[in-house]
């Protein structure tokens, strides 16, 4: 079951020249997620389960804050989303969503990492959105593309 993306979302990608299967051998356990994902914040909890929990942590201005939520839809060589709201007394009253999507594609796999749900939000939503648009880059991507391929 794939997660609708919302009109507001950040959309980052890129092309990594091996299978999808190769791929998400990468998203199996926090292990092997941790070295790719955990840059700018810190990846400190997966339970790679529909229900499961996911935590990161990130210093914001000398403060240590967190944030995560439950896996929502684990789908092997397809698809990865969870929540991210913040932890209290900085969460949001929903959450927004992460959602990791491998394509096949050409001879390799697109790989997509969306930051959605942000109309969820009401009038706070397009700041917010601009937000994290400034602050998405791909740099995450860019190590997993390394791993990979290496």
């Amino acid at each position: 079951m794939s997660v609708t993306i919302g009109p507001l979302h950040v959309r980052r990608s890129v092309f990594i020249r091996a299978s999808a299967e190769r791929v998400w051998q990468e998203f199996t356990t926090l292990e092997r997620i941790k070295p790719w994902l955990s840059r700018g914040h810190v990846l400190q909890e997966l339970d790679l389960k529909p229900g499961g929990q996911v935590e990161f942590s990130v210093d914001i201005d000398g403060a240590q804050k967190r944030f995560g939520g439950r896996v929502l839809v684990i789908e092997p060589t397809r698809e990865l989303t969870f929540e991210s709201n913040w932890q209290p007394p900085d969460d949001w009253p929903v959450p927004t969503y992460w959602t990791f999507r491998l394509r096949s594609l050409y001879d390799g796999t697109l790989v997509e990492v969306f930051h959605h749900g942000f109309e969820t939000l009401g009038a706070q939503a397009a700041e917010i959105l601009e937000g994290y648009e400034l602050g998405w880059d791909i740099k995450h991507l860019v190590a997993l593309k390394a791993i990979v391929e290496a």
